[in-house]
This record gives structure tokens, sequence and C-alpha cells, in this order.
């Protein structure tokens, strides 16, 4: 791509080809009209409502609660995945983070959201050459373009309110320009308010859920990702942790002012294009490369990089995996977390049903005022450690629907339906769901429990086995994880 100095405009109708492709619009601004979004957010509840009417008639007829339960969760699940998925913005992030919930649908259901979601990026209208002067104008002054040698005004890429731009600094340095659209900020806070709203369709998933503190926590993540200030400094502690390192590149920090953030380009073959076209080795590679990144921010900074979403990373021409996109971050791990992981995991590895019940309910899982089948959430659970149960493992997406059709079955019976989520728990939840989504597309092969273990050596002691092989050491030597975890805390300590 050639990117045009400053002032230099485009070929003759090269922005009308571009804009052919949304000829329906009448504006450059991409969707953020409020009445257009509410109405499609709003129509959610209004049909969930309707269905819950038909489903009683349903019942009226003959047919068994459990097979109407299960209709109602099916359209609605399709009917929100549509709506987010048609939605630009912070609609689409809520999509994102429903996606692991497409693996409880019958292909054939899911496949609207799928294709939706699939095209949500690259189907946003580009804002056009004066608008985006007009947005950076606005952030960084009229003379904005003093800071640049070049600026290319055509779109690199999409982001989830705003869009990435190539320019090369003043000091010759290729440079990422990111710029927030035109009122997406109040677009943001429109569809937050629809999401407090519409939030208790999320029984149709988790009936004993505390809806509303995760929600709230939900909203406070997908708001925070708006604060390019807050996304720069996480982004430079980033870069701290991982300058020099073998394995991964974050892009420096050279400018933010309002909402533009200005980084340092990478160049590199997005992980996409890996799921697409790559290898197995490959997709192992990076698989595990994405596992170690996430864990180790435990250990070397204390941020949790919540968003490990494939479009955020690169694999460099030196095989390092480059990481974009800190928006969604947050302090890590929290008070209790440690102790929460380790009871849990001693419950599935090394302990029974009481065991797991106990640490669920200790850890604000369940009412302790909640009767619960202690066996069957034991039976339900215990399955989803599989991949910690040996020494590699192949994830696939294929075991991943396994485990979200049995947690999610909205069976009357199903106990995990009867789980809540503390809303301290929600940025993890959405990394790990997030993360281990797309190591099933990779379908990576990999030690994950190794892996977990030189970052979070804690929990060594749930895995651990029992038995002394021949030299009469145990089967995981803990020390070297100790020794790891002391000098990797060293080096966070030592970032400003």
């Amino acid at each position: 791509m050639t990117i045009r100095p400053i002032g230099e405009r485009p070929e003759p109708g090269a922005a009308g080809k571009r804009s052919r492709l949304f000829a329906s619009r009448s504006h450059d601004i991409p969707p953020v009209h409020g009445a257009v979004r509410g109405a499609k957010l709003a129509a959610l509840p209004v049909a969930f409502a309707g269905r819950q009417a038909a489903g009683i008639g349903k019942r009226a007829l003959g047919r068994s609660a459990e097979e109407v339960n299960r209709d109602i969760q099916l359209r609605t699940a399709q009917h929100i995945f549509e709506v987010l998925g048609e939605l630009k913005g912070c609609a689409a992030k809520l999509g994102q983070l429903l996606a692991i919930y497409e693996l409880a649908l019958p292909r054939e259901v899911a496949e609207p959201y799928r294709i939706a979601l699939s095209r949500l990026q690259d189907a946003a209208p580009a804002m056009l050459p004066h608008t985006v002067r007009a947005a950076i104008a606005e952030s960084m002054g009229t003379e904005w373009h003093s800071h640049f040698r070049e600026f290319d005004d055509r779109r690199a890429a999409a982001a989830s309110l705003g869009q990435v731009h190539r320019a090369i600094w003043h000091d010759g340095r290729p440079v990422a320009v990111k710029v927030m659209y035109p009122g997406g900020r109040q677009a943001v806070a429109r569809d937050l308010d629809h999401l407090r709203r519409i939030s208790y369709l999320a029984t149709v998933f988790l009936p004993g859920a505390d809806v509303k503190a995760v929600t709230e926590a939900i909203c406070a993540s997908v708001a925070g990702e708006l604060d390019y200030a807050a996304e720069a400094e996480h982004q430079r502690a980033f870069a701290a942790a991982y300058a020099d390192d073998p394995d991964f590149y974050v892009p420096n920090v050279v400018a933010q002012h309002g909402d533009v953030l200005i980084s340092e380009w990478i160049d590199g073959t997005p992980v996409p294009r890996v799921l697409a076209a790559g290898t197995q080795a490959e997709r192992d590679r990076v698989g595990m490369l994405m596992v170690r990144f996430v864990t180790s921010g435990w250990a070397r900074h204390g941020l949790l990089y919540a968003d490990p979403h494939p479009g955020n990373f690169r694999v460099l021409p030196d095989g390092r995996l480059g990481v974009m996109d800190f928006g969604a971050c947050s302090p890590w791990p929290p008070a209790g977390f440690g102790e929460l992981t380790l009871d849990c995991c001693k419950a599935i590895f090394r302990g029974g049903p009481g065991d797991l019940a106990d640490a669920t309910r200790r850890h604000g899982f369940v009412a302790n005022e909640l009767a619960l089948d202690s066996d069957a959430l034991y039976a339900a659970i215990t399955p989803c450690g599989e991949p910690f149960r040996h020494e590699t493992y192949r994830l696939t997406t294929r075991w991943l629907r396994r485990q979200v059709l049995r947690t999610t079955n909205p069976r009357l019976t199903n106990v995990v339906r009867q789980l809540t989520m503390p809303a301290y728990f929600t940025p993890f939840a959405r990394s790990f769901l997030t993360l281990v989504g797309v190591l099933g597309q990779l379908e990576t092969e990999g030690p994950y429990r190794d892996e977990i273990v030189r970052w979070v050596p804690e929990l060594s002691e749930a895995f651990v086995s029992d038995e002394v092989p021949k030299g009469g050491s145990p089967t995981l030597d803990l020390e070297p994880a100790r020794r790891r975890r002391a000098e990797a805390a060293e080096r966070g300590m030592s970032i400003g």
C-alpha cells in the first residue's frame, strides 16, 4: 500500500468506488444513529415476551416444558446474535462476548449469526477523508498534520468504534493511527442503556446468574475501551514488560491525544489468516503463544489482557507474536482469585463432588441457601478440565461445543443453570472464553497444564500426582516454576 503525503488527494473517483459498497447510506459516518440502533435492540425483549406467551399455548397443547424451553432458548439466542451481528461498535463487541454461545446452537440456527459477525469488520463503512481529518483535528488540533511526514486517508483496518490508518511519524517511524468514529462515544452510551434494559434475557442461558451485577461489569469493561488514555497506559505497561521478549512484540505508544491513539506499526501475518490457511504446526505454535501471553500477565505486569481475539494478533517475520489493542485490560488478579482457582482446581483434579460444591459456595458461584446436587455439578464441570489431565492435548471446536452444550442445556435438571458469576470474575471469563474459542478454531495441541503452572505455580499443588515414578520424584518438579515466578515478579516490580 502506498502512503500518500499530507495534502495529496486520492485519485478521481476512488472514493466513489468505495462508497458504492454502501450506497444505501446517505453519509460517510459509520452507523451510530440512535433511533435505528435503539429500535433493533428494543425489539429483542418484545420478541422474547412473545415467545414466552406462545410457549404457554404450546404447553397447553401437550408439548413438554423442556421442549418449549429449548425452542425459546434457540430462537432467542439466534435473534440476539443476528441483531448484535448487524450493529457496529458496542453491540458488535457484545456479540463477540456472546460468541461462545454460538457453539450451543445447531449449525443451521447459528449460521446467520456466524455470517453476520464474520462480515462485520470488513463491511463497516469507512470514514471518507474529510471526516477522518475532522475527527483527528478535533483531538490533535488543526495543525495535526505537522506531526506526520505522510498520512494515508484510506482505512487500513476497522476497530470496534473506529478505524486505523497507516502513516509516517515526523521522525520517520511507520505508525498506526487509531481514530474513533464521530459520535461513537454517544452510540456506546445508548447501547449500554439498552443492554441494561434487556439484560434479563441472559436468563435464557443462566437463570441463576446475578444478571445486574454481571451486566454492570460488562458495561464498565466496554465503556473503558473508549478511554484511549487508559488504553495507552495499558499498552505502555505491556510494551515495557515484553521489551526484548523472544516470543512477543508489543508496539510502543508514540502519542495519544483525545480520541486518537498512535502506535508503532506492526507488519506481519494476521492470525485469522493462520486460522484459514496455516499448517497445523503454525496453528499449534500460535495458539500456545496466545495462551502464554494471557497467562503470563499474572506474573509479569499484573494486568489481564481481556480481548484475545484473533484480529488483535500478528505473526511477525521473525516468528514473534505481535499484539495490538489494549483497551480491554484490567488489574489482575483481584483479591481472592488465587485462592479461588486453587480451591476449584484441587476439587476437580484431586477432590470430589463435595469439595467442588464447597468451593463454589465459598467463592460466590452459588447462593448459600440454594440446594445443590453436588454429584451433578461435579459430573458437569469436571470434563472441562480434560486438557489439564494430559501432558499435551488438542483442543477442537467439536470438544468445546460438547462442553457448551452440556453446561447451557435448558433442562431444569441442569445444575449449572443454578450457578451465578461474581462480577469481579467477568473480565477473566471474557478473556478465557475468547481464548478457548480461538484455540478450538486453531485446533491447537500443546502442554496446557505445564504452561499454566509455569506462570501460576500455586496451581501446581492441584495437578501433582500422588503416584511416584521410579526415580522417587514427584511427577511435577515445582521448584523451577517457583523460581520462574519469583524472577518474573522481580521484573514486574521494576516496571514504572
